[in-house]
């Protein structure tokens, strides 16, 4: 029977990673404490997504991989990737979320996720987990994702869609009547702004665009696409994203993974 440390580095090398009805159900589990236990859901998504995106590099291993996170947040992606063996750097908009757990890290960066300060074809993977719904423009920062990736190299970008059931976050259900409204009813019920504030910090986001882009780097021979499936679904879902309209509503979060030409 394999020891606990052969388990981690089997994650760490995403052996035995699958999108299971199982490993669906238990990041849902944890999903239900997003806004009172946040420790426990990030490090559970921060976990699996070793194993995720390692299972779309070659030797499905990040050991000795320049990874960079675009929104990488608090620090819990941080932990999970350095102690996977890469090598990682990430990028935030807002100073207050990198210090979320308590420590800024060598290699965090301050800057704006639609105008990377990184060299073109410098990181081995670019990473993003639920930030392109906070950004005005998704397709720049999609851009800049592809662009700062190495030839060979991985782009992997997953985000909340609109009209699914999280697409306001805080201000769901209330955001399918409605972003502003959401935003408006949220300020009467709790006396102030939700934290992602609609049209400022929040837009509506959708499977359609990101499936765009991603066809169109495809055409222009910019990259290939090796995933476009709902990222917390089981495998057996992906059919969803071939569905227009029904995607949207119940694929939930829109993982992309392309791999620079």
């Amino acid at each position: 029977m394999p020891n606990l440390l052969d388990s981690q580095r089997d994650a760490a090398a995403g052996h035995g990673w699958k999108a299971t009805l199982g490993r669906s159900v238990r990041l849902f589990r944890d999903f239900r404490v997003e806004q009172t236990d946040p420790a426990r859901f990030y490090t559970a998504l921060a976990a699996d997504s070793v194993g995720q995106l390692a299972h779309y590099t070659d030797g499905e291993t990040l050991d000795g991989t320049v990874l960079l996170d675009v929104g990488g947040g608090p620090g819990y992606f941080r932990d999970a990737f350095m102690n996977a063996g890469a090598t990682y750097l990430a990028l935030d908009a807002d100073a207050g979320e990198m210090q979320g757990a308590g420590i800024v890290a060598e290699g965090s960066m301050l800057g704006d996720g639609m105008r990377l300060p990184v060299r073109t074809g410098s990181v081995d993977a670019c990473y993003s987990s639920n930030v392109l719904e906070h950004v005005p423009t998704p397709t720049a920062m999609l851009d800049e994702m592809l662009r700062v990736t190495k030839p060979g190299g991985v782009v992997f970008c997953s985000y909340t869609l609109w009209w699914g059931p999280w697409g306001g976050h805080e201000t769901s259900p209330w955001h399918l009547l409605g972003g502003r409204y959401a935003r408006r009813r949220y300020l009467r019920k709790h006396g102030h702004e939700p934290k992602n504030k609609f049209g400022e910090s929040m837009y509506a986001a959708t499977a359609a665009a990101g499936l765009r882009w991603a066809r169109a780097q495809r055409r222009a021979g910019n990259a290939e696409i090796l995933a476009a499936v709902p990222r917390y679904h089981p495998a057996w879902a992906a059919w969803l994203m071939r569905v227009p309209v029904v995607r949207e509503v119940l694929s939930w979060n829109l993982l992309l993974v392309l791999r620079k030409r």
